[in-house]
């Protein structure tokens, strides 16, 4: 099939996406940004219906992506999407478990056809377990996972709502397409494919590894505030500024947390860093000698000089910072209704940053006959299905 992705390692990859948001729709962006051809698949309008488009908010999730539309519960809907299921790499769904093999297209009846194929499904909680049919979004997978919990009290002593999707965009969508590669390069040696179950609950865990292993081997109470990395040290927290802004330390060595005390003017401090009696007394000195100045001036005379300090961003300044403008992090793209948008480019180690503009593919548009007859269906054989309604 042809390849409708920027050149990369996974130039001549074909996956097939199921999937609209979520952990597999992030795990495909990725693949597609390695130089994959992904084709977006829905599902046919309903007779009379306006055709299902991509939310404005994922447009730039599409680049490079054409879309195919089949129906999926009519028999030669799934022949049709079988005929490029057959030529493909990789498939990745989304469904809950249990649904595509009750519509015949599961991992037994596509390898069937093609050995080689690798058959991604992204879930909640994986596909089997008493959690596996819970429907859930990235909050409920930090939740159960414990991230929530370790992420400290927020409004009333609640867990905070993290600024991210940290779920969907690392325990689900990284996840899965590392494994995804993985399998790419074992079928390069073995010749088959392989069936992965990626639960992004799973990935919940491995990124609370360090405190779940501590469980684990040491028991004890894991909690905010318990270690170094948890808020138990003023040397690892977030202060307040003049200007009602916010400035993070990260002083975690000693040389760091030395040159920070000596560069506030209060080196005697510096040998306090991880006595626990005096952790009050030292939080409250940092307390007050942050709010004494603005933080572009905190910024200013502490980050060069080796103290483990950041100045907490709004994401309208994370725009305009000048690291990530200097490293070309946002591009432009052409919408065939909307014009040309800024956003994020690629950012994929090991792949150029693109310059010049973006075209983004028409939200409205259907590859599906061109695909169909790429795969090697005949043309007669497409003009059916499209008459019978079963492809769009």
């Amino acid at each position: 099939m042809a390849d409708a992705a920027a050149a990369g390692p996974l130039t001549g990859v074909t996956v097939l996406d199921l999937s609209t948001v979520g952990p597999a729709a992030r795990c495909t962006h990725l693949l597609a940004g390695y130089g994959a051809s992904v084709v977006k698949v829905g599902p046919v309008p309903a007779a009379g219906a306006e055709p299902i488009v991509p939310p404005f908010f994922s447009y730039s999730g599409h680049r490079g992506m054409r879309r195919a539309l089949f129906d999926l519960k009519d028999v030669q809907g799934k022949e049709a999407f079988l005929a490029l299921a057959t030529v493909s790499d990789v498939l990745v769904e989304s469904f809950r478990p249990g649904v595509m093999d009750r519509l015949g297209l599961g991992y037994e009846s596509v390898s069937a056809r093609n050995p080689g194929v690798v058959y991604c499904s992204t879930s909640g909680y994986g596909q089997d377990g008493p959690h596996a049919q819970w429907a859930g979004h990235d909050l409920d997978y930090l939740a159960v996972g414990g991230y929530l919990a370790m992420s400290g009290p927020g409004e009333g002593g609640a867990p905070p709502i993290p600024g991210a999707t940290i779920a969907d965009a690392a325990a689900g969508g990284l996840h899965a397409a590392l494994a995804i590669t993985a399998a790419l390069a074992g079928r390069g040696s073995s010749g088959r494919g392989a069936y992965l179950d990626v639960s992004v609950a799973d990935g919940v865990l491995w990124l609370m590894s360090l405190a779940i292993d501590e469980q684990l081997a040491l028991g004890g109470d894991v909690r905010p505030g318990h270690d170094v990395l948890s808020g138990r040290y003023a040397c690892y927290a977030v202060y307040g500024t003049q200007d009602d802004k916010w400035l993070a330390v990260g002083a975690i060595e000693a040389k760091f947390f030395a040159n920070l005390c000596n560069a506030l003017g209060c080196s005697e401090l510096a040998a306090l860093q991880y006595d626990d009696e005096a952790q009050p007394r030292l939080r409250a000195a940092l307390a007050d000698t942050f709010a004494g100045r603005t933080l572009d001036e905190w910024v200013a005379a502490l980050s060069g000089g080796d103290t483990c300090v950041a100045p907490v961003l709004e994401v309208g300044e994370v725009v305009t910072d000048p690291q990530f403008s200097a490293r070309q992090v946002v591009g432009v793209a052409s919408h065939p209704e909307h014009g040309e948008l800024r956003q994020l480019a690629p950012l994929l180690a090991g792949m150029p940053r693109h310059e010049g503009v973006v075209e983004l593919p028409d939200p409205g548009q259907s590859d599906t006959e061109h695909l169909l007859k790429e795969a090697g269906v005949d043309g007669e054989t497409v003009a059916r299905w499209v008459a019978h309604g079963v492809v769009a």
